[in-house]
């Protein structure tokens, strides 16, 4: 749904019985409350503590209380244009997406939603819009309770496995035809707007792209997708996993983003000149994004497992190097008329949350055109040769993060004091956990 609508009104004439009130947390976590329909009021919203936005993805909580006052509470107002059914709910279900403000009426800074409106209203104030289309990768994988047992990919209906890396091989897309039949039928009912499906080079790994457009509505759709992909592979006996990495011996899960800007008085994207060539705008843009990318990696790797991803010849970036059609750089210009010249941004896993990963994109891209930042020379050969550029560990991203100033601008340093200490947090309960590969190679031979 594009367009705001009668709450109410939608909410009796499809008979609905019960409402998910939804909000995206720091993780992209679905967080919030199931409400009968008849208690629900659209002017009114809903409670939630504000706390809850400083969740880690384990369920824990920075010691710092981030919050202005102790536990506050703040206000959960509805979305309109975000009102779609529950396709997989036995009852009339519908599920809406809420803003998060307080209760005088200003957005709360640690909601990822406002987060990417605070970029948004950037480009507004220009006079731009920005416009992105995001690509999603993840695995097929059996269903294991036991969490130290590598993951499998799963049965499909020959009731084998797959052999191998399969990439764009329609047979084994095949092989889950059925899952795929209902993914698109749910998303199609939820407003989701799926374009390709493709069999991507891991094992039962997939993609499928959303259409271009607006990038709230974008990554309201991808936060919605996520959840309806595991949805349909539980009803089928597997799990979809969005890691980053979550087998060994196979690629990562990127979700890339193509990004351009136009110009909203005429239309025009700002990224070609009159004659068709590149604009000066399209390479400050790129210059900003080499320039900013590497201090806002904790947005596009956020756990300590997305930087198993980044890693040389495993079609991911490790540097910021850009290139015309190069897939081995972690910017790549699509070939493309001038009316669609854009820039690719291969550098965030799946695992990110796509309110935080697509703000801090067009906020690099945005910082570069305000700065009139340029870029290095496009790249001919391959960027796996060069050196690496970003970080190799999250505890490194997170420092570069809240060392630059202009991305704390941006962001509000609220926020991102709140991000770096969630991530501190997570940091520091995983490196508590020692590893298989410790106890393999160590626990005799030190």
């Amino acid at each position: 749904m594009n367009d705001p609508v009668d709450i109410k009104a939608w909410l009796e004439e499809h008979r609905i019985t019960e409402i998910e009130c939804l909000i995206p947390d720091m993780s992209g976590q679905a967080r919030g409350k199931i409400v009968p329909c008849h208690k629900y009021d659209p002017a009114y919203g809903l409670r939630l503590p504000e706390a809850v936005l400083a969740m880690t993805v384990t369920g824990d909580y920075p010691e710092k209380d981030f919050t202005s006052v102790a536990d506050p509470d703040m206000r959960l107002v509805p979305d309109a244009r975000t009102l779609r059914p529950v396709p997989w709910a036995k009852e009339p279900t519908a599920l809406i997406i809420h803003d998060c403000v307080s209760f005088d009426g200003k957005p709360v800074d640690l909601s990822p939603r406002n987060v990417l409106r605070r970029i948004m209203k950037l480009y507004e104030d220009e006079g731009w819009r920005p416009v992105i289309a995001p690509e999603m990768e993840f695995y097929l994988v059996q269903v294991e309770a036991d969490e130290d047992i590598p993951l499998k990919p799963p049965v499909g209906r020959t009731r084998r496995t797959e052999a191998g890396m399969q990439s764009f091989s329609i047979e084994s897309m095949n092989e889950y035809g059925e899952i795929f039949d209902v993914l698109y039928d749910w998303c199609e009912a939820q407003g989701i707007q799926l374009d390709t499906l493709v069999h991507e080079m891991g094992t039962a790994q997939m993609e499928i792209n959303l259409e271009h457009g607006d990038p709230l509505a974008l990554a309201d759709q991808v936060f919605l997708f996520k959840r309806t992909v595991r949805e349909v592979a539980i009803r089928n006996q597997m799990y979809a996993t969005f890691m980053a990495k979550p087998m060994q011996g196979q690629p990562g899960s990127a979700m890339h983003m193509h990004q351009n800007v136009v110009d909203v008085a005429t239309g025009r994207n700002l990224f070609s000149r009159k004659d068709g060539e590149p604009s000066d705008a399209f390479m400050h843009h790129i210059g900003g994004l080499q320039h900013y990318l590497p201090a806002a990696t904790a947005f596009f790797a956020p756990y300590v497992n997305s930087y198993r991803r980044l890693s040389r010849f495993t079609s991911a970036p490790i540097n910021l190097g850009w290139g015309y059609d190069n897939r081995t750089c972690g910017l790549r210009v699509p070939r493309s008329g001038p009316e669609s010249r854009r820039v690719e941004n291969r550098l965030a896993g799946v695992d990110a949350n796509p309110y935080l990963m697509f703000a801090a994109s067009l906020a690099c891209g945005y910082l570069g055109m305000k700065q009139r930042l340029k870029p290095a020379d496009a790249l001919v050969g391959s960027a796996y040769e060069l050196p690496h550029q970003l970080p190799r560990h999250l505890d490194d991203a997170v420092e570069m993060l809240q060392a630059c100033e202009p991305l704390a601008e941006l962001f509000g340093s609220h926020f991102i004091d709140t991000y770096r200490a969630i991530k501190e947090v997570e940091y520091r309960e995983y490196f508590e956990v020692v590893s298989p590969w410790e106890r393999r190679f160590l626990l005799l031979n030190v």
